[in-house]
């Protein structure tokens, strides 16, 4: 089986659009991105915490 291609992907945003009205179609577009952004951001928050663990342990050095 195919993967999806333009004509396919048209037809199932104009049953989107039918099903829901343009209105609500309208708002699913920012709610997407303001959902993208945050998870960037909690991703990079993340990694900073990581980073700022990693730098106060310092390395134990056993002696021979």
């Amino acid at each position: 089986m195919g993967g999806f291609g333009w004509p396919e992907i048209l037809i199932i945003l104009v049953i989107v659009v039918l099903i829901f009205g343009v209105g609500k179609v309208a708002d699913v577009g920012p709610a997407i991105g303001n959902a993208i952004k945050g998870f960037r951001d909690a991703v990079q928050e993340d990694d900073k915490g990581e980073k700022e663990t990693e730098e106060e342990e310092p390395v134990e050095e056993e002696k021979a």
